[in-house]
């Protein structure tokens, strides 16, 4: 049970926030309302208000950064992309839910037999069917996603804001290296000393004779991408900045790769190595194409995993030989998503919905038997091939759009680093759901970098920055759609 410092920090966070805009300038408020709040917050803590979602370490941030740029910064926010592409998949993304709820109307049924509607002797409660009060639960973080790309979008596009996010990701990272250096000497116990309880299975920390570090996020394996995120912006701050910074960036990307190991988390460790070499070795143009090769192969993936196109048993044996116990998770990861795919295809363009019923379950008990780790499993489990498509299009369509315009005037070499990493993300989410309020940030400010190449070379993006305009001052002109 979260104590009431869990609840306090949640409530005060628009507080902090608030500060946030009227001592910085806008575009520096609104990275660190986000990603200081996706950091320090508690997770697995909600509170709970009647007729509206649960607010938690997701949602505050968002809103009261959103709020603050429009009502103490008194910059435009629009929450629309500008693209045609990006706004039909808003549509879709809202939609998706209402879809979901019309097509499964009637309750998950469990029998002796299987799921179905014979009777037995001790009925299990089945599971209930979906309303439109439910229709609406699901939409309602889409609201919020949409904030974090609209402030993605709005301060962070052009070069300048390209640099501060790279510099805010390479800054967290080093902050957040002392408290995960601590649990991994001492076993993860910050957010039960803190926050009062622990967010996971504590088992899952546990790495051979070690621990993996989880300090404030849902999973070590959200810490271990996030060192990896910050280790690959900071070699891409090394590849992009003037010489007389480069050492230093390079010195930083040292021990944040050293943090990268000790996390012991091979997917996040086999991320730095190809980054490094990536960033270190290919031309800045070879960063975005390899991420858009990597968005397109997750956007077939399910189509691929169907057709029995992906060769699994290979991939568990080539792990096999380095590690049987990360070979033995992954398969057991495999196993379940089979499973889990099969039950998605019975209904695939809206799926299933929530409370489970997207879930294997035990046809007797109710009891559910499936652990469901992918993003793309969830999404296509739950709101089917619509709302697959919706999140998952609205991820890759910054990289999709910036590959349009790598040759315009005024791109930044950064967007390419930002956008590897942003490719390494949407990869990460067919093993895991590290689906997270920086993913989105990322994201919101390469789509704004992409929406501001496509006007005319004189309105493009300068390849340096300005100086930056306090909250209260007027800022320069950004990315702005026409409402």
């Amino acid at each position: 049970m979260p104590n009431a410092l869990a609840y306090l920090m949640l409530l005060i966070w628009p507080v902090v926030v608030t500060v946030l805009y009227l001592r910085l300038s806008a575009r520096q408020a609104a990275i660190w309302s986000i990603v200081a709040g996706y950091l320090v917050l508690p997770p697995a803590t909600v509170i709970d208000l009647p007729m509206i979602p649960g607010l938690d370490k997701i949602t505050i941030p968002a809103l009261a950064a959103w709020l603050g740029a429009r009502l103490i910064a008194r910059e435009p926010v629009p929450l629309l992309p500008a693209s045609r592409a990006g706004r039909v998949l808003v549509a879709l993304l809202f939609a998706a839910p209402f879809a979901t709820a019309l097509a499964n109307p009637d309750p998950v049924v469990f029998t002796r037999n299987g799921l179905g509607w014979m009777p037995v002797q001790h009925p299990v409660p089945p599971i209930p069917g979906m309303t439109l009060y439910d229709a609406i639960s699901m939409a309602f973080p889409g609201l919020f996603v949409l904030m974090t790309l609209a402030l993605g979008r709005r301060f962070l596009a052009d070069a300048g804001g390209l640099r501060a996010l790279a510099v805010a990701l390479v800054a967290a990272g080093v902050a957040y290296s002392v408290p995960m250096l601590v649990e991994v000497r001492l076993s993860p116990q910050l957010n039960t000393w803190v926050y009062g309880f622990f967010q996971h299975s504590f088992l899952q920390m546990m790495r051979g004779e070690g621990f993996r570090p989880i300090v404030f996020l849902n999973h070590g394996l959200w810490v271990a991408f996030l060192a990896f995120s910050c280790f690959a912006a900071a070699v891409a701050l090394a590849r992009t900045d003037p010489p007389p910074a480069r050492r230093r960036w390079w010195l930083i990307a040292a021990w944040l790769g050293l943090v990268l190991v000790l996390c012991k988390s091979m997917a996040a460790i086999v991320y730095g190595a190809l980054a490094l070499a990536i960033l270190g070795l290919a031309g800045r143009r070879w960063w975005l194409r390899l991420a858009v090769l990597a968005a397109v192969a997750v956007l077939a993936y399910p189509a691929l995993r169907a057709q029995g196109l992906i060769p699994t048993d290979q991939l568990v044996a080539a792990i096999a030989d380095i590690s049987p116990e990360r070979a033995q998770s992954l398969e057991f990861r495999l196993d379940n998503e089979e499973g889990l795919l099969a039950r998605a295809l019975e209904r695939p363009w809206f799926g299933w919905g929530g409370y489970g019923r997207n879930g294997l379950h035990d046809p007797s008990t109710g009891r559910l038997v499936s652990i469901t780790d992918g993003e793309w499993i969830i999404a296509l489990g739950i709101t089917g091939i619509l709302g697959f498509v919706a999140q998952f299009g609205l991820l890759a369509l910054p990289l999709l759009l910036l590959a349009r315009r790598l040759r315009a005037p005024g791109f930044a070499p950064l967007a390419s680093g930002l956008a590897l990493i942003h490719g390494f993300n949407l990869v990460d989410l067919i093993p895991n759901a590290t689906l997270t309020p920086l993913t989105w940030l990322i994201a919101g400010a390469l789509l704004g970098h992409a929406e501001a190449l496509s006007r005319t070379p004189e309105r493009a993006p300068a390849p340096s920055a300005g100086p930056e305009p306090r909250a209260g001052a007027s800022a320069p002109a950004g990315p702005r759609t026409i409402l």
